[in-house]
């Protein structure tokens, strides 16, 4: 297969397309992953320098897969979960990458993206196969000529947050697919520029329009199941408190206020009738226990002298 990889020296991302998709990430109950979209810009080749010996890379720059390019990231779709266009060894599943980047209404695949909770910023080995066979599955089909390079791109997220939730951390790295001659490629980091609100991108932030589809989001039988939950815990908790005020004879935490202040004598001695009944309850329900093990002791017995009776006759 030819390698129709590019020389990607930085990636770029608006500042709200990166807000958006920390938004979905740290909304979403648990990891997430998605495709990322928007065009290669050609980057100037460098300054040619008659003293520096590598400058004879300035004449290969001419040449279209040596010269360097810079990622720009203009949409996503984000699928709020993970390994929903890939399986657990990292396969692509060609039919679930385009009925998500929908090519019509959306620019070329640049890559994809994988939001990781409290996690380190590297790469595993199943993201690294990821991207080399979405790199090698995916064939632009494309009329113009030539084709869009083949998606390379790959953005690594990390979430965190404190017990309380007072601080929420996000953490994010590019990275680009270096094809090899033989074998797969390698993820390698790239600086990751934000266009961020200044006197220089006050336009873009004018113009913005997001090119993401929203994803569809159904009614979750999950949640109908939490209300239902919910309302069986409150009958619970109802039963409960209903069983614990017969036992304490109505004594209530009002009643147990009074005893600081006038009348003390009179709501202490009350609270005395209360413990001396609530001994009286348990001394019950203590021999009524001694009786029934003393009954399943004797079935026990009754049952030991069947037992040998059958062993004798045997």
């Amino acid at each position: 297969m030819a390698d129709d990889s590019l020389l990607v020296e930085k990636i770029t991302i608006s500042g709200a397309t990166l807000a958006s998709i920390l938004q979905r990430f740290s909304s979403s109950p648990g990891d997430v992953d998605g495709l990322l979209f928007g065009h290669f810009i050609r980057l100037p080749p460098p300054d040619p320098n008659d003293d520096d010996p590598s400058s004879s890379y300035s004449a290969a720059v001419g040449s279209t897969t040596l010269a360097p390019f810079a990622a720009s990231i203009t949409g996503h779709f984000c699928s709020g979960a993970p390994m929903t266009f890939y399986d657990s060894v990292g396969r692509i599943d060609p039919h679930s990458v385009r009925r998500a980047s929908d090519q019509d209404r959306l620019p070329i695949l640049l890559g994809w993206f994988c939001g990781r909770r409290r996690t380190h910023l590297r790469p595993s080995m199943r993201e690294i196969a990821v991207s080399n066979s979405l790199f090698e599955t995916l064939t632009p089909a494309s009329a113009v000529d030539p084709a869009p390079p083949r998606p390379c791109i790959f953005l690594l997220l990390s979430f965190s947050s404190t017990e309380n939730l007072a601080i929420h951390t996000h953490e994010y790295r590019g990275f680009h697919l270096r094809r090899k001659p033989v074998g797969s490629g390698v993820l390698e980091p790239r600086s990751l520029h934000i266009v961020n609100i200044g006197p220089d991108f006050r336009g873009q932030y004018g113009s913005f329009s997001p090119d993401s589809a929203l994803p569809w989001m159904p009614l979750r039988v999950e949640d109908e199941l939490a209300q239902k939950e919910t309302l069986r815990s409150l009958q619970d908790k109802a039963a409960g408190q209903l069983l614990l005020d017969s036992a304490a004879d109505g004594f209530t935490m009002e009643r147990l206020a009074h005893l600081i202040g006038p009348g003390v004598a009179e709501y202490a001695s009350e609270l005395e009738d209360l413990y001396r009944n609530m001994l009286l309850k348990l001394e019950g329900l203590a021999r009524l226990v001694e009786k029934s093990s003393a009954r399943v002791l004797e079935q026990e017995n009754k049952n030991l002298k069947i037992r040998c009776r059958l062993a004798g006759l045997e």
